[in-house]
């Protein structure tokens, strides 16, 4: 009876020392497990903070690559400007923008052969001693007067043979190829004779008031047609200039090949 309480006793004993054995150990497990946890939710967060500075390191670089983009642009933009080079003034050979409006080559012209044609009638009538059509023979107006008058020679010369070569000259200088040309003397030569034709338009007008006391409706005609071209020659000067042949533009100058 005795052995067998001691050993129900030892058993007990042994049995409650291996139940504290597997207490501890648990313990020690739960502990483990929870700085497992632990140590999971540092890297955890850990890993959530590096996430931000790997944004903005790639914010970083991205910013760098738009301004060395924006640099090599720049760049290309400059080199571009020097290989085209400076730029040079250059004479436009375009048709349209030549010369005056075509209204005033064309009316100049016409004004020209008409003072042509009429130069051509007085020199034969001075020549033939003919009537002039359509004139009357007394009164103020008189044409026979006024063409056989001593102020009807200028130097010896016909005034009627002075006119024929001035519209002569006209035509050529009114023609549009004229008025077209490039050439800055010619359109000073178009001024230049104009001048002196209406110069002599005045000195015949006062020659025929004041000294013969009759007019000639044909030398009027011829009056009136260059007191019209001086108007029109003196407002496509003013308008186009002196050389309105040539007009001038701006291009990129050409850089050898």
């Amino acid at each position: 009876m005795t052995a067998s309480k001691s050993s129900r006793a030892r058993n007990a004993r042994t049995g409650a020392q291996a139940g504290a054995a597997r207490g501890g150990t648990a313990v020690k497990n739960g502990n483990t497990a929870r700085g497992g946890t632990a140590k999971s939710a540092s890297a955890a967060k850990s890993a959530g903070t590096a996430k931000p500075a790997g944004t903005a390191k790639s914010g970083s670089t991205a910013t760098r690559d738009r301004n060395a983009r924006d640099q090599a642009r720049n760049g290309a933009a400059r080199n571009g400007a020097a290989a085209r080079g400076p730029r040079t003034i250059e004479v436009s050979d375009a048709p349209a923008e030549r010369g005056p409006a075509p209204w005033l080559q064309i009316t100049t012209f016409v004004l020209a052969l008409a003072g042509l044609g009429v130069s051509i009638y007085l020199t034969i009538a001075h020549f033939t001693e003919s009537a002039l059509a359509g004139c009357s023979e007394s009164g103020l107006v008189n044409c026979t007067k006024v063409t056989t008058s001593a102020e009807s020679y200028v130097f010896g010369i016909p005034v009627a043979v002075l006119g024929l070569a001035f519209f002569v000259f006209g035509v050529v200088i009114m023609s549009p190829w004229a008025w077209r040309a490039t050439r800055r003397e010619i359109h000073l030569a178009r001024i230049a004779s104009l001048v002196v034709g209406i110069g002599f338009v005045l000195y015949l007008l006062y020659a025929e008031l004041f000294t013969i006391g009759s007019i000639c409706l044909y030398c009027t005609s011829v009056h009136v047609i260059t007191f019209l071209l001086f108007v029109l020659t003196a407002f496509a000067a003013a308008a186009w200039g002196l050389k309105p042949g040539a007009p001038w533009k701006l291009v990129p100058e050409r850089q050898p090949e």
